[in-house]
């Protein structure tokens, strides 16, 4: 891989149609993922890719990745000065190295969750204003086109008041191998809450129109940790279940589950149900696939009616990369910006702060 490129970078890369600069840092497998979206966009080229690990550096490579390559991020930013980054690593380092990158001057997408505080978040939500650069949250859920689909509905009021909601990722045997990070709640933040949960609470609030959320609930169980800690032979110190409930400002409420291990009656199970005054709905995985359906329940004319939307009435759906790119290069909104993030991690941490007190708390 090539050390260094001497094209020009910032706004002086973009005159003329120039492609964005990309890099990625963290090239795990999501990382890899973001590289993917990246080849394919016409928006940005990646100039870097940074990773501590010579062998996944090296895996990378054998991929057919030919962009510089560095193992330390700040030399990264410094010698490839790229525009944007996206941020693919454990979650404790998402904010250190998310604020390196803006106070560098380049737009970040960061891996969910946004942090594993919501104080950590709001520095990153702030430096991303301070320095007038885009921060995106890869919430990827929201990219979905069934999910586009009743969000659309939901802004045009078709659900009329969406009082309550209830989301869940659950799976009988699913806790995470290959990598000891997840099973660590100081890199982690904790288990399936906010590993799974994360994007099932922010599809469901998303979907229910942001509600300010005022005060949660919450309880988590580590009934497999020992379990799994001797078949992986490194400490499991997170929960395998959690379930919050989370109250809004507007009198709404949303309540969500996530679990790594359990004995239930599926080994993947992705749910989420919308309760409205005009309409109900719920979208939920194919068997234990990552393919979905969707439903719409409402009355017409005194007559109750289902409405299952084929793929001809989906939404085009972009990728989460794609979004940012166009947010960058074009000055538009991000369906999951920064901001999003910090809301959802305050719910995070407030049902981990309930879990751990045995009382309802107050969300800042």
């Amino acid at each position: 891989m090539a050390k260094k490129s001497g094209k020009p970078t910032g706004a002086a890369a973009r005159k003329g149609g120039a492609k964005l600069r990309a890099a990625v840092i963290g090239v795990g497998g999501i990382g890899r993922h973001h590289l993917r979206e990246y080849a394919k966009s016409a928006r940005a080229e990646v100039v870097a890719v940074c990773d501590s690990s010579a062998e996944a550096l090296e895996a990378v490579r054998k991929e057919g990745v030919t962009c510089e390559a560095y193992q330390d991020y700040k030399a990264m930013l410094a010698e490839a000065r790229p525009d944007v980054v996206s941020v693919c690593l454990p979650n404790n380092l998402h904010a250190p190295v998310t604020i390196a990158a803006l106070e560098a001057g380049a737009h970040v997408l960061c891996e969910k969750p946004l942090a594993t505080s919501a104080a950590d978040a709001a520095r990153m939500v702030e430096t991303a204003r301070r320095r007038r650069l885009k921060l995106g949250v890869n919430l990827s859920y929201r990219f979905n086109g069934f999910s586009l689909f009743l969000h659309e509905l939901a802004e045009k009021g078709e659900f009329g008041e969406v009082y309550f909601a209830h989301t869940v990722w659950h799976r009988r045997r699913g806790v995470p191998r290959g990598t000891g990070w997840f099973v660590d709640r100081s890199r982690a933040g904790g288990g399936p809450l906010i590993d799974l949960g994360v994007h099932r609470l922010d599809l469901a609030w998303w979907l229910m129109g942001r509600p300010r959320p005022v005060r949660a609930t919450g309880v988590t169980y580590a009934k497999f940790a020992k379990l799994y800690s001797e078949k992986f032979g490194i400490p499991v110190t997170t929960e395998d279940l959690a379930a919050g409930f989370v109250r809004f400002a507007n009198g709404a409420a949303l309540s969500v589950q996530a679990s790594w291990a359990g004995n239930t009656e599926r080994h993947e199970r992705m749910v989420t149900r919308l309760w409205g005054t005009k309409a109900g709905a719920v979208q939920e995985n194919v068997g234990d696939g990552y393919d979905f359906t969707c439903r719409v329940f409402r009355s017409e004319s005194g007559a109750e009616v289902d409405i299952s939307p084929h793929p001809g009435m989906l939404p085009a759906a972009a990728s989460s990369v794609e979004d940012f790119c166009l947010a960058v290069a074009e000055g538009k909104p991000m369906l999951a910006p920064g901001e999003d993030g910090l809301a959802v991690q305050k719910m995070l941490d407030a049902i981990y702060r309930s879990a751990e007190l045995g009382r309802e708390v107050e969300i800042d």
